[in-house]
């Protein structure tokens, strides 16, 4: 069974972070910059929350509210869902779709340890069914 490690063996254990004292415009700089949909907010090397598009879209832009002022303590969402590095993908995949949410951290021995999106769960998800779909053609035509 596949986990989260495997994950970010793969991609890696980046992550982009910003202190909650930031600004709701600094954070979406730093996330145009890396081309990502997500910034974790760590104070003092803790998690204490993760920004998103999303925090930004609804808490920001639909309240009218102005993204050079604002904090990212103001808007982000906060306590985290996070993962373990064992936990499975069907987990991650069953925790994002219940709760609505595209990132989740993943904490190791109380730290941050990387982030999976909802994209790099499906992505191994459908490289698994590849794999499965593959195995069970060999094995029908008696290559396997």
């Amino acid at each position: 069974m596949r986990t989260v490690h495997h994950i970010l063996q793969g991609k890696g254990n980046d992550v982009w972070s910003v202190p909650p004292g930031s600004t709701v415009f600094e954070a979406l700089g730093l996330m145009a910059a890396k081309n990502i949909g997500a910034v974790t907010v760590l104070e003092d090397g803790t998690l204490v929350g993760i920004f998103s598009e999303r925090d930004y879209a609804r808490k920001v832009i639909l309240k009218g509210k102005s993204s050079r002022e604002l904090s990212v303590r103001e808007v982000m969402t906060s306590p985290v869902l996070a993962v373990a590095p064992g936990a499975s993908i069907e987990e991650c995949m069953k925790l994002m779709t219940e709760k609505h949410i595209r990132h989740l951290p993943v904490i190791s021995e109380g730290k941050l340890g990387g982030i999976i999106s909802i994209g790099d769960v499906v992505k191994e998800i459908i490289a698994d069914q590849r794999s499965t779909i593959d195995h069970l053609s060999g094995y029908i035509t008696g290559k396997i």
